[in-house]
């Protein structure tokens, strides 16, 4: 570049082929896993399996034992809380706390089904959960453990699973993918699509206009494209969000501590380069998020997600004395007696609000007040303009789940495992919550109801393109959608009546003035063509 030569166009063209080398597939492997003897097996469990790869892979097992995938806790920055999936309470299952066996299916280690699981043990981390190219699928109900034989579960239900071929799957290995980090991510809370509305199985084969990033026609990203993963350990969280990234990109091979999954991290924190409005977008970034203005809906794959359950009405039965389910016109699941009734969306439009990236959360401890429903079980915290804060674009969850109508606390019930005290299996709710709650271990005095709450979700994929995002007046309007935040001025939407009063004033003395100007001169035409 020539000295005085304006340098923004060859910052264009490194971002531009940083986003190229982001968006080009890892390269294949160097090693071809089916030629290793140590793969030919035969594997009676997923633990042989595990024994193989660290043959090789001599230090994969400690760093996964270091992570909050395997660990499932973390600890909570705003308050010190331990936290994480394995205690935290939600709108959707509610706890994994007696469901283990049935909940760890999404775990990446073998044989969590309570308490006295080995975390410490490197033969329990499952390689395979991750690095598998197909053919390999972990039963809900045994533990963390795919089938290794055919094997109905649950017993009697005629539902059958497996074989799984260890040998062929442990042999076909590979990079990850957005397939095996979605076979959890993509059907948390109890489907697919159910939690999060923003990740659900439309994104394994996505087109561009439904997600830019991992469209098939677009970049094709995997997941950890963005979320680039050092030494085991992914980042970016939906309990810890980085709601606030005011930095410029991060460079190829530089060494840093922010969040590499933050829009920033590639984009910078003025991303509007070209057109009249650029400058005027980029101030925008001091009060938005990113993801407000380029995710103008959220499920928009032909996958519905659940925007409210209602465990209340859970354990009708049919005239038979049997569970059953009701769907709607297009087939989806809106009332199943196991869980109670859904409501479903696609295409949701967004809830917005001010977010700093801190979070608390309502846990088994916390007192509520019931008389004051809904309950929040997550609050996001943010001050309305403060360079802290950024408008975020979130699911609205709402759920009817139960609680201690004498401690005053939600509830751990205890629903999935095949017993005598499962409320799948029994539809008794006292059974199920004296069950949960004593693995949970938490007081229960025997008297419950159920309680309005609701719950958070951030959205951040699906992210459209460009020419799909928000316009001015989707905001600027008297009904827009940022009408409900506050510590927003919004011309178009925002009056003050003192400055209305001032400048209808001005503009009234103004056209008084032009009127008199004009008939002074009317009057006195007749004195100027004398003169």
């Amino acid at each position: 570049m020539m000295r005085g030569q304006d340098p923004r166009p060859w910052c264009w063209a490194l971002g531009a082929l940083l986003m190229v080398w982001l968006s080009v597939p890892a390269l294949a492997s160097t090693a071809d896993h089916r030629q290793f003897e140590e793969l030919e097996g035969p594997f009676a469990s997923g633990e042989e399996v595990t024994e193989a790869c660290l043959g090789c892979h001599t230090e994969a097992a400690e760093e996964v034992m270091a992570t909050r995938h395997w660990t499932w806790e973390y600890h909570n920055p705003v308050d010190g809380e331990v936290l994480g999936k394995k205690s935290m309470l939600n709108g959707f299952c509610i706890a994994d706390r007696s469901n283990e066996a049935f909940c760890q299916a999404c775990h990446i280690g073998y044989g969590w089904e309570d308490e006295t699981f080995d975390f410490s043990n490197p033969f329990k981390v499952d390689c395979l959960s991750c690095h598998n190219t197909g053919d390999y699928k972990k039963v809900a109900g045994l533990a963390g453990h795919p089938a290794y034989e055919r094997t109905e579960y649950p017993p009697g239900s005629g539902k059958f699973h497996g074989p799984t071929d260890l040998v062929e799957v442990a042999r076909n290995v590979g990079p990850t993918s957005r397939e095996t980090c979605g076979s959890c991510h993509f059907y948390g809370g109890g489907g697919d699509g159910v939690k999060h509305g923003d990740l659900d199985s439309s994104l394994v084969e996505a087109s561009r206009t439904l997600d830019v990033h991992m469209g098939l026609d677009g970049g094709d990203f995997r997941c950890s494209t963005c979320h680039q993963t050092e030494s085991h350990a992914v980042p970016g969280s939906r309990i810890q969000v980085s709601a606030v990234d005011d930095n410029r990109a991060i460079r190829r091979g530089e060494q840093t501590d922010r969040n590499p999954a933050t829009c920033q991290a590639c984009h910078g924190n003025a991303p509007h380069e070209e057109g009249a409005m650029a400058t005027r977008l980029n101030e925008h970034t001091r009060a938005l998020a990113c993801q407000t203005c380029h995710i103008p809906a959220f499920a928009r794959g032909g996958v519905p997600t659940k925007m409210a359950w209602d465990w209340s009405t859970g354990g009708q039965l049919d005239e038979d004395g049997k569970p059953f389910q009701r769907k709607d016109d297009d087939g989806h699941v809106i009332y199943d007696s196991k869980k109670g009734d859904f409501t479903l969306g696609e295409n949701v439009v967004p809830e917005y609000v001010w977010f700093n990236g801190d979070v608390t959360f309502t846990t088994t401890e916390t007192e509520i007040d019931p008389d004051n429903a809904p309950v929040p079980i997550n609050t996001y915290h943010g001050t309305p303009g403060g360079e802290d804060s950024r408008i975020w674009p979130v699911k609205l969850f709402h759920g009817k789940q139960p609680y201690d109508t004498v401690h005053n606390t939600l509830l751990v019930p205890h629903v999935a495992i095949p017993d005598d005290t499962a409320f799948w299996f029994n539809f008794d709710w006292t059974k199920a919550l004296e069950a949960g709650t004593e693995a949970a271990g938490q007081p229960f005095s025997g008297e419950f109801d159920f309680v309005e709450t609701t719950m958070l979700w951030p959205i951040t994929h699906m992210v459209a393109p460009s020419e799909q995002a928000l316009t001015c007046g989707s905001c600027h309007a008297e009904e827009g959608r940022l009408a409900g935040v506050e510590g927003v001025w919004l011309p178009g939407r925002d009056r003050h009546e003192r400055l209305d009063r001032f400048g209808f004033g001005l503009a009234g003395l103004m056209l008084l003035g032009v009127l008199g100007h004009g008939a002074l001169r009317v009057a006195t035409r007749h004195r100027r063509k004398e003169h």
